[in-house]
């Protein structure tokens, strides 16, 4: 392995361990508070931290080749942003409901 795979390496499995640690905390805070913005984020980090599990399980695993595993990891990517967008949406409380009066 060169240097430069190692590099890779050693960052998807930062992303990994992070991406995933973070996903579990968004469910588990999503689960206690029933919101459906954090189960969004929850579902959108999970898919981006899948993308890197499986991009990388297919190249180095299974011998994919380079563009295959990249173009898998890209659509879970992908997807997992549009959850994370929506999540920026969902559940959205106007301001004027969240001003006391006196």
């Amino acid at each position: 392995m060169d240097h430069l795979s190692a590099i890779i390496v050693i960052a998807n499995t930062v992303t990994l361990v992070f991406g995933g640690t973070i996903s579990l905390l968004a469910h588990r805070a999503a689960a206690r508070t029933d919101s459906a913005a954090l189960r969004s984020l929850s579902v959108g980090l999970g898919l981006v931290t899948m993308g890197t599990f499986f991009g990388g399980g297919l190249h180095q695993l299974l011998g994919a080749g380079l563009l295959a595993s990249i173009a898998v990891q890209s659509v879970f990517t992908a997807i997992g942003f549009v959850a994370l967008a929506y999540s920026l949406y969902a559940e959205r409380t106007p301001m004027a409901d969240t001003i006391d009066t006196v």
